[in-house]
C-alpha cells in the first residue's frame, strides 16, 4: 500500500505542477481554458467555472489541461478568436508551453526551500574517521579524529569543502590546520592521482590524500534568505547533473539499461516513503526536475518539441503547414512509443531479475 500511495502522490502531483503551469499562463494572457483535469479518462466530478471545467477523472495518475484553438486546423468561432490559442502571438503559445517544464523546476525549488527551513541544513563536518595505510595523509602524520580547521590557509566548515580543496590542488602540496584533541596542528599533504569513478561510471583521475570522513553530521538551522538562494543552488546544480546526464545517454556513458519507467518509479517512491516524507518529498523534487529536463527536449509531442515548431514559425514567419506538423508528431509519438517499450522492458527485466537493480554496480 505504501508503494502505490507514494506512486500515485509522485505521479500525479509532478503531473499536476506541470500542467497547473501550462494553466496558469495560458488563463494570464487571456487564453481559454476549456478543462482543467485531475487525472485521465471519464470524468468523475468537476465543477464549471468562468467557462473552464475544473475537474477529477477516473485515473488518477497525472492530468491535462484543453485549451481553445489547441489544435491548429481546429474550428474557432470568430468571436473566441482573442481567446484562442492557435490565434495568439507566437511568444504568448511559447510562454504558455514553456510555463510546464519550469513550474516542474520551481517547485523543485520550492520543496529544498521548505526542507532547509523547516529541516535544516544537514552537513557532514570535516573530522577524518579513517587513514588509509600507505597513503598521502599516512606519511604526513594525520590520524584518526582529526578535525580539518583549514586547507591552505582558507577556512572550511563542511567535508565538502576539505573535498573540494583537495581536488583543486591539481596534486600540488596542500597545507592542512588539524584539530587534535584540542590542539593545533599544521601538516603539509602532497596529493596522488587516483583513478575514480565519476557519477556516470567514467573513469576519472582524482587528487586524494587517503582519508575517509567520520561521517558525523550537524544539522544547520538556515533563515529564510539563505534557504532561497541555497535551495537555487541546490535546484541548479541537479538540473546540470541532469542535463549532463542526458547527454551521456545519448553518448552511449550511461547504458540505456539503467533507465526506468512506472514501476521503477513506484518502487523507489515506495522505498522513499518508507524512510519517511522528506525522503518522499525529497524524491519528488528529484524527479521532478528530470521531468522538467525531459519535456525540454526537442522531441515532437513534448514541450520541446513545441518550442521548436514556434522558434521556426518567429523565423520563417508563418507556422509550419497542418501536414508537416502531423508528420513531425508522428515521428514524435514513434520515439516516445520506443521509449516507453524501453523502460517498461527495463523495468519488467529487473523485476525478474534479468538486470540488476538501479544503484548496482
Amino acid at each position: 500500500m505504501t508503494t502505490l500511495w507514494s506512486f500515485v502522490l509522485v505521479l500525479s502531483g509532478l503531473i499536476f505542477v506541470h500542467e497547473l503551469g501550462h494553466f496558469l499562463v495560458a488563463r494570464g494572457l487571456g487564453i481559454r481554458v476549456l478543462k482543467f483535469s485531475i487525472g485521465f479518462g471519464p470524468r468523475v466530478w468537476g465543477i464549471i467555472k468562468n467557462k473552464t471545467d475544473y475537474c477529477i477523472s477516473a485515473v488518477p495518475l497525472g492530468g491535462f489541461v484543453k485549451m481553445l484553438g489547441e489544435v491548429p486546423d481546429e474550428p474557432v468561432d470568430e468571436a473566441d478568436i482573442p481567446v484562442s490559442f492557435s490565434h495568439r502571438p507566437v511568444w504568448h503559445r511559447a510562454a504558455v508551453v514553456i510555463a510546464g517544464p519550469l513550474f516542474n523546476l520551481l517547485f523543485a525549488w520550492l520543496v529544498f526551500v521548505l526542507i532547509l527551513l523547516f529541516y535544516g541544513d544537514p552537513v557532514m563536518l570535516p573530522e577524518i574517521g579513517q587513514v588509509q595505510p600507505d597513503s598521502p595523509a599516512a606519511a604526513a602524520g594525520i590520524t584518526a579524529g582529526d578535525r580539518i580547521l583549514s586547507v591552505n590557509g582558507v577556512e572550511v566548515k563542511s567535508w565538502d569543502d576539505v573535498s573540494d580543496r583537495i581536488k583543486g590542488s591539481d596534486g600540488r602540496p596542500v597545507t592542512l590546520l588539524l584539530d587534535r584533541k584540542g590542539r593545533a596542528v599544521s601538516v603539509t599533504v602532497v596529493p596522488k592521482l587516483k583513478t575514480l569513478k565519476n557519477v556516470f561510471g567514467e573513469d576519472v583521475q582524482v587528487p586524494v590524500i587517503g582519508v575517509v570522513a567520520s561521517g558525523n553530521l550537524v544539522v544547520e538551522k538556515v533563515n529564510p534568505f539563505s534557504a532561497l538562494w541555497k535551495g537555487f543552488v541546490r535546484t541548479w546544480d541537479m538540473i546540470v547533473l541532469t542535463v549532463e546526464g542526458f547527454i551521456k545517454i545519448f553518448e552511449n556513458v550511461v547504458p540505456v539499461s539503467s533507465l526506468g519507467g512506472p514501476i521503477m518509479i513506484a518502487q523507489m517512491a515506495g522505498q522513499q516513503a518508507e524512510q519517511g516524507m522528506l525522503n518522499l518529498f525529497f524524491f519528488m523534487a528529484i524527479l521532478s526536475i528530470n521531468l522538467g529536463i525531459l519535456n525540454l527536449l526537442p522531441v515532437p509531442v513534448l514541450d520541446g518539441g513545441h518550442l521548436v515548431f514556434f522558434l521556426i514559425e518567429a523565423i520563417i514567419g508563418h507556422p509550419l503547414s497542418v501536414k508537416q506538423m502531423q508528420f513531425a508528431q508522428q515521428v514524435g509519438f514513434a520515439i516516445l512509443g520506443s521509449l516507453m517499450l524501453l523502460v517498461f522492458y527495463n523495468d519488467i527485466a529487473r523485476v525478474f531479475g534479468l538486470l540488476p537493480p538501479i544503484g548496482t554496480p
